[in-house]
């Protein structure tokens, strides 16, 4: 049995968050609190770095007129305890603000845990967020010995590793370049070139994947994949649940700071789509903020042929998938477009809407797609939503949802067969069948 190269036990983080300011409703509550701001800010301070657990906090009243107020304090994780052992891909998947980023943080030692320990076998590469651990004053070259640097690594050895780490990120015209002038996309490919090649034992990536074109995605899932083949371990926090079901051989759910399962991909996955509420067929993403400077999503919602929702997907009936979102830039003619995958990772067909390429500019769309009955099996498929420029191909929005097509028992189709039908797919195939010859008794 493997020996575990991390070990969190009942892990906790809590900050401490702010307090709502109160206006003056006169001028000599104004004065007063002049008078006093010095002493109120030197006790502010100290709170927070004060967590007393044997007495409840109570926040620091603003003026004489402020009430009681709830405590101000808010776990970013609570109790999460886990095991990953050498060479597995782990995923971990969660809504926002579920503590994903700041598991990462603890781990790669960024952040101190406030309760709990966390045990470690191994040099630990970390890719959290774009330009981490890079000087902007830096040119590209100067940042890679520097990262290596930090990694405990001898200059021969990044020697050894550098003209891969170039070739990998595709910016060798901007190496001497300061990393400050790079666009976020150049960015992540130097940062991540620079933590999958410097031979870490265990590689931390948090959703930077995200940013960037596709080929070069794809590039990094198949390099985190040669990684963990290598025997080495790799963590990824991401909200792209194909590359957690085809990638991951173990996945962990975290919701408001806690663990809520671990296990495998699939199950991982079903769990979560089933409690975050993403398993419903009218889902408002205005409030999640998905997307970038050019483009951003709004609501994504299954409908009938007679333009409203649907509250269950029946094989033997058309559905459609309609997809609001905003472009909100300039030089991009983005687009939308789904993939929709098995929960295996299976792929079962992409659509794009390619017949629109001229509209797309600033505003408000709509754009449905017309899935026709008698096309998907009666299963749990992801949807993967995406709008996209295809020139070049940049990612600007994306997200998945898990979705149920249900059977009709009594369709036409059947006729008398009652059990399961096989496949991916069902499509209504026409049969002609003919009676030759009869047979005389």
């Amino acid at each position: 049995m493997s020996e575990p190269v991390i070990s969190v036990n009942k892990l906790g983080k809590r900050y401490r968050i702010g307090v709502k300011l109160e206006e003056d409703r006169s001028f000599r509550e104004a004065l007063l609190n002049t008078v006093k701001a010095p002493i109120r800010n030197f006790k502010r301070l100290r709170k927070l770095t004060n967590f007393d657990d044997n007495k409840k906090p109570k926040p620091l009243a603003l003026n004489s007129s402020q009430s009681a107020q709830s405590d101000d304090t808010i776990w970013a994780l609570k109790d999460v305890s886990f095991e990953v052992n050498k060479g597995e891909v782990v995923g971990i998947i969660g809504k926002n603000g579920s503590g994903k980023s700041t598991l990462l943080k603890v781990l790669s030692r960024i952040t101190e845990p406030t309760t709990g320990c966390v045990e470690i076998k191994g040099r630990i590469s970390s890719l959290l967020e774009v330009g981490t651990g890079f000087h902007p004053e830096l040119t590209g070259r100067e940042n890679i010995y520097l990262n290596g640097s930090i990694l405990g690594m001898r200059k021969w050895e990044i020697d050894k590793k550098f003209d891969e780490i170039v070739a990998f990120s595709e910016i060798e015209k901007f190496l001497d370049t300061p990393v400050k002038r790079y666009s976020s996309g150049m960015y992540v490919r130097l940062a991540f070139a620079v933590a999958a090649h410097l031979e870490p034992e265990i590689l931390l990536v948090d959703e930077v994947l995200a940013v960037g074109d596709v080929a070069f995605q794809k590039k990094c899932l198949g390099k985190m994949s040669e990684v963990a083949k290598g025997g080495r371990t790799v963590l990824f926090v991401s909200h792209n649940m194909g590359a957690i079901l085809t990638l991951c051989n173990k996945a962990i759910l975290l919701d408001e700071g806690k663990n809520m399962m671990v296990g495998k991909p699939k199950d991982v996955a079903n769990d979560y789509f089933c409690k975050s509420g993403v398993k419903e067929l009218d889902i408002d993403l205005s409030c999640r903020n998905i997307g970038d400077s050019i483009a951003r999503f709004l609501r994504i919602r299954f409908i009938n042929k007679h333009r409203r929702n649907v509250d269950i997907l029946m094989v033997d009936k058309e559905f459609g998938i309609q997809i609001s979102y905003q472009i909100i830039g300039k030089g991009y003619k983005p687009g939308p477009n789904f993939l929709i995958s098995t929960q295996k990772g299976e792929k079962v067909f992409q659509s794009l809407d390619a017949c629109s390429d001229n509209i797309f500019e600033k505003g408000t769309y709509e754009s449905v797609a017309w899935i026709p009955a008698n096309l998907l099996n009666n299963r749990n498929y992801v949807l993967t939503v995406a709008i996209t420029t295809h020139n070049p191909v940049t990612i600007h929005c994306q997200t998945d949802i898990l979705f149920d097509v249900e059977d009709n028992l009594n369709a036409v189709t059947r006729g008398n067969y009652k059990l399961q039908m096989h496949g991916v797919v069902r499509p209504y195939i026409i049969w002609e069948t003919k009676i030759v010859s009869k047979l005389m008794h």
